[in-house]
């Protein structure tokens, strides 16, 4: 089929599913789980049984209570009961006086011991709770996108602690990353199929939070199949992505805005997008006008999905694929005295975690450094950086010295962060973690 078709034909569906009251927008009643009224409200008892646990004397009483969605290890008391819950229960939370707090879930294997689930310690977390919290992250894409292509819910910031979804039109990809979410996931799909029309359900289950949890690694399909990599409608361009054996979820969503904002300056351009993936940054500038660019990455199945892209765009003729080590080639492009009027480097992390963060750090002003000696004068290096160990400070410090060791002068002239669709929660940093720099040397 057609891809622009497809998306026609999902963003009419879209259209469909607002409009009556049997919309799949809205949760379809569904029975809880626990005993209850017939008004839906909890009876005496029936969350009696529910295990508590209590912050000790130095825990974050009032940011918690502020709504802070994680409880550390060293703040919890963790005593043989406590200690003895099976990872992913939920067990009301209590301040050293006994007072409560809120529902959480409990990991006693994992430093993030305890995640706020409901600030009502009685909120019962079943099918009808998460359909409700996904009905809400749904009404906030649908208001900033035409085509169903999108984070759908970016875990604490949109309520779902340690779940992420993104949305390829009638394709969902989970990373349930939380031990509950693992422990309930039969519930979380059943209560998506409430929200939303989906054909196909993939459960990714690689990623280095579910390492930190405990939990067992591995992608399946949990509803319905998938045999080859879908069409991703973006900035007038089709990419390609791979949902069982890509990276992450198959596709970078966040960096949107940030290709947005580049492609402004491609006309006319000569462009090197390092760490292409799937050509995210190069074809959007090709659409753009931009005469030439050549993606590099070290994954062959990535380039081949950038180049499946840049055909199914009309754009092969002017975009070339090199395969290798980023810091490599970069090094080999400047001794063959190549220049390009615009550089965009959008590597992994490299300062996962605040041990990483000093390595992290010189790897980004190495980056830059090497980076900014293939800019032509008059020209933009970019630089980006997921790594949210790393602040916009230090990140920007970083590039600032890698420039000035390339002997270059720079403006920034753009700062850039992840999309709305990956929605910040001020109580939570790790949720600010995109990080574009737009500088003119």
């Amino acid at each position: 089929m057609n891809p622009q078709s497809e998306v026609a034909r999902l963003a009419d569906d879209e259209d469909k599913a607002a409009g009556g009251p049997s919309e799949k927008g809205t949760p379809a009643p569904v029975r809880d789980t626990c005993r209850s009224g017939e008004n839906g409200m909890v009876l005496p008892g029936a969350v009696d049984k529910r295990p508590s646990v209590r912050l000790r004397p130095n825990g974050r009483v009032q940011a918690i209570r502020e709504g802070a969605p994680w409880i550390y290890a060293d703040e919890l008391v963790l005593d043989r009961r406590t200690r003895a819950l099976a990872p992913g229960v939920f067990a009301r939370l209590e301040d050293p006086e006994r007072q409560p707090l809120g529902l959480v879930t409990v990991n006693p294997g994992s430093k993030i011991v305890a995640r706020v689930m409901d600030p009502d310690p009685s909120a019962e977390i079943d099918r009808r709770w998460i359909a409700n919290r996904l009905s809400r992250a749904l009404s906030l894409r649908r208001r900033l996108y035409e085509t169903p292509f999108y984070r759908l819910v970016h875990a604490e910031a949109d309520g779902l602690p340690g779940v992420v979804i993104d949305r390829y039109g009638s394709v969902v990809v989970i990373q349930p990353n939380a031990a509950w979410s693992e422990r309930l996931f039969s519930t979380l799909v059943a209560a998506l199929q409430d929200v939303l029309a989906v054909d196909t359900v993939i459960k990714n289950g690689a990623s280095r939070a579910r390492r930190l949890e405990g939990l067992p690694e591995g992608i399946e399909s949990a509803v319905g199949k998938l045999d080859r990599p879908v069409a991703v409608p973006l900035h007038g361009v089709t990419y390609f992505a791979d949902l069982l054996a890509g990276q992450k979820t198959g596709f970078y969503f966040d960096q949107r805005e940030n290709q947005a904002f580049v492609a402004r300056l491609a006309a006319g351009a000569r462009v090197l997008d390092v760490f292409t993936h799937v050509g995210g940054f190069a074809l959007a500038a090709l659409k753009a006008g931009a005469v030439f660019a050549l993606g590099v990455d070290a994954s062959a199945a990535a380039l081949r999905l950038a180049e499946e892209g840049a055909r199914a765009s009309g754009l092969a003729a002017r975009f070339q694929i090199r395969r290798g080590d980023a810091f490599a080639v970069l090094a080999e492009l400047a001794a063959a005295q190549e220049r390009f009027d615009i550089v965009i480097c959008d590597p992994p992390a490299f300062a996962p975690s605040k041990a990483a963060l000093v390595s992290g750090l010189r790897a980004y002003e190495r980056l830059a450094r090497l980076a900014a000696s293939l800019v032509c004068p008059g020209g933009y290096l970019v630089l980006c950086s997921c790594s949210h160990a790393a602040d916009l400070f230090s990140f920007r410090a970083a590039c600032t010295r890698g420039i000035l060791r390339a002997k270059r002068n720079a403006q920034l002239v753009h700062t850039g962060f992840a999309g709305p669709d990956h929605p910040e929660l001020s109580q939570l940093p790790e949720t600010s973690y995109l990080k574009a720099l737009v500088f003119r040397l």
